[in-house]
Parts: structure tokens; C-alpha cells; sequence
């Protein structure tokens, strides 16, 4: 059994549990995810950089470390939450169990906790700041309401050199901006026979076109988007280069705000495999895998530039953009997706096309 520890939210209300992995204290924002498989992924996923994550699935950790289905090579959240941690894991894969890696790692966690109340007081006040305490009683509430958990969260988990995916083919040269990517997004590229240049997320537009690219991918990546005001200028210059362009999640946002679009926070975000939105050219449904906190507002996209793509089929939020002013689309969910849905894994070959 591990050490009683509490998570603190800050309207006050105290969750019991037990501490494994890393030990130490933590404060950062609570955020859920629906995902009944792919922990690993999530796990190392950069999205969720200065956050405590909440598996929603009550049994977690079965399948044991696979160091091949990372997504990066950092854990993404500050701190892990869930309900039974599998202290057996059986999986030919596997290489370890999530308490030895946590511990390797840093990262703190916290097993039996009622996750199933945790999630649904999120859901109905929307995400909050939670502190990982020893003592409950010395947790500053006032103080873990003003925290900002992600400030400066882009550079943070950015690349800060080039680096090659794929450079053994003689495909399309694609630079591929670094705002806290997945792997898997550069693997979709290579394995379609691009030569990817992972680039860190301040790199110039005369950079990229001295490189000579074919295309720019928009990773995605923690954080409010609109805090990237350096970022989102470059973008307007990189768009100039008339490349074709792909962007998801934060890429996508980021795309919309450099055209002048808003964002809004959402109120405990889309975080899971299970997200359904609707492509609004053609009237077809797709199942989704998302990890996001915000939203580019749909009513602030201008005709004369662009359109409304996709749209989130439980909120009505958009999830994609069709730009008319430059080679691009965006989406806000994951095509590239690990561990799944693939039903829309077809948005890369549109890319190639593009290109072409």
C-alpha cells in the first residue's frame, strides 16, 4: 500500500488516495480524459504539459511500459490520477510497470481515488487548479485558484534543434513545426515517403523557405493559444511562403488566430479517443481522438478567407478549417491517432495531394 496523499481542487473539495511513482508535491490544472485504452500515449503526450490527468477508465497500467508506443521522449502531464493502478501487468511488449517508470521519470500520481465523482465535478464546474499534498489543511486555496499552470508551455516542451524523420527517403520535404508534436505525426508523413525536418517552434519563415520545403505540418501542442503572440506573427510570414499547409490541434489554432480569429477556453475540454465530428463539405460523421482545452470560435472565421470544416458533433464547437486565402487546412482533432481511431487518417494523403 502507498503513502496516504490527497488532491486538493480549488473549491475546496479533498480526494483521498495512495501515492506510487514519484514522490513530491504538485500543483497544476485537472484535466480528464476518456480514453479506455492508450495511457502510454497519454502519458507521453506534450499536450498535457502542466497538468494533472484523470483517467476516466478504472484500470490502468495492465499492459505495462512499451517504450515503442511512446508519443514523445518526456511525460507529458505533471502529475496521474486514476482509480485501480495494475501492479501485474502481462503484455509480451511490456518492459516495466508504471511505478518503476514514474519514479525514473519524476512524475507523481495518486491510485483510489474516486475518479468517477473527480470527473463529474469537473464536467459540471468546468477545469480547475488541484494540488498533490501530503496535508491537506496546508494547501492555500486562494493561492492554487491564481496559479497559471501552462504559462509559457509551447517553448517549454519545443524541440530546440532540427532534427530529420525519414531522412533516408527522397519524397516530399516537409518542415514540420514543433509546438509539442507527437511522433507519430512525423511517422504518418515518413511512412507516406517524406523527408520530415522537425523544426523548433520560433524557426523564421526565410528559415523554412531556405530549406526548401514542399510542405509545413502544424503540430499541436499545450497551452492557451493565444499566449503565442511571437508565434502566431511568424505564422503570418510563413503562410506568405504559399507552401501548402497542414495543421492540427494547436497548429489549427494557431492558423486561425494568425488570420485574426478568436479562441475560447472550453469548459473541461475534449481529452479521449471517442469525439465525434461532422465534415461539413461531405455530411459524414468521423469518431475522433482529441486533447485539447480550447476552441478557435467558429463564428469568428471570415468568409473571405476561409470556412468552418469540421464541427464537434457534441458541442457544435469547430474543429477544422478550410482556408481559401493560402494551400491549408486544419482540424483540431488527432488524425494521426495512437492508439486509435484511424478514421481519419486520410486528411494526410489530402495533404500529399496537395503538394502534388
Amino acid at each position: 500500500m502507498g503513502k496516504t496523499a490527497y488532491l486538493v481542487l480549488e473549491n475546496g473539495r479533498v480526494f483521498q488516495g495512495r501515492r506510487f511513482g514519484a514522490d513530491g508535491e504538485l500543483t497544476a490544472e485537472v484535466v480528464f480524459t476518456t480514453g479506455m485504452t492508450g495511457y502510454l500515449e497519454t502519458l507521453t503526450d506534450p499536450s498535457y504539459w502542466g497538468q494533472i490527468v484523470v483517467q476516466t477508465f478504472p484500470l490502468i497500467g495492465n499492459y505495462g511500459v512499451i517504450p515503442s508506443d511512446f508519443e514523445s521522449g518526456m511525460i507529458g502531464p505533471g502529475g496521474y490520477i486514476v482509480k485501480h493502478w495494475c501492479q501485474a501487468p502481462s503484455n509480451f511488449r511490456s518492459e516495466g510497470s508504471l511505478d518503476a517508470f514514474f519514479k525514473e521519470k519524476g512524475l507523481i500520481a495518486l491510485e483510489g481515488i474516486d475518479t468517477r465523482t473527480l470527473t463529474k465535478i469537473i464536467r459540471e464546474k468546468g477545469v480547475m487548479n488541484g494540488a498533490i499534498a501530503d496535508d491537506p489543511a496546508g494547501v492555500d486555496l486562494e493561492a492554487l485558484r491564481a496559479c497559471r499552470t501552462q504559462k509559457g508551455a509551447v517553448r517549454a516542451v519545443s524541440t530546440k534543434e532540427k532534427y530529420l524523420v525519414g531522412a533516408e527517403n527522397t519524397g516530399k520535404r516537409i518542415a514540420l513545426m514543433d509546438y509539442g508534436t507527437k511522433r507519430n505525426i512525423a511517422g504518418e508523413l515518413a511512412k507516406r515517403g517524406a523527408r520530415v525536418t522537425v523544426c523548433p517552434c520560433d524557426t523564421r519563415a526565410e528559415e523554412i523557405a531556405a530549406m526548401g520545403v514542399d510542405g509545413i505540418m502544424l503540430s499541436n501542442g499545450p497551452g492557451d493559444p493565444a499566449e503565442n503572440v511571437e508565434l502566431i506573427a511568424d505564422l503570418r510570414e510563413i503562410q506568405d511562403l504559399g507552401k501548402p499547409m497542414f495543421g492540427i490541434c494547436l497548429g489549427h489554432q494557431l492558423l486561425a488566430l494568425a488570420h485574426g480569429c478568436r479562441t475560447e477556453k472550453l469548459k473541461y475540454g475534449h481529452r479521449g479517443e471517442n469525439q465525434p465530428v461532422k465534415n461539413l463539405e461531405t455530411g459524414r460523421v468521423y469518431i475522433t481522438s482529441q486533447n485539447h482545452g480550447y476552441a478557435v470560435v467558429g463564428e469568428s472565421i471570415d468568409p473571405s478567407w476561409g470556412r468552418e470544416l469540421y464541427r464537434n458533433v457534441n458541442d457544435g464547437t469547430c474543429e477544422g478549417v478550410r482556408y481559401t486565402d493560402c494551400p491549408a487546412f486544419t482540424t483540431q482533432f488527432h488524425p494521426e491517432a495512437c492508439g486509435g481511431p484511424l478514421d481519419t487518417e486520410y486528411l494526410f494523403d489530402e495533404f500529399f495531394a496537395m503538394m502534388d
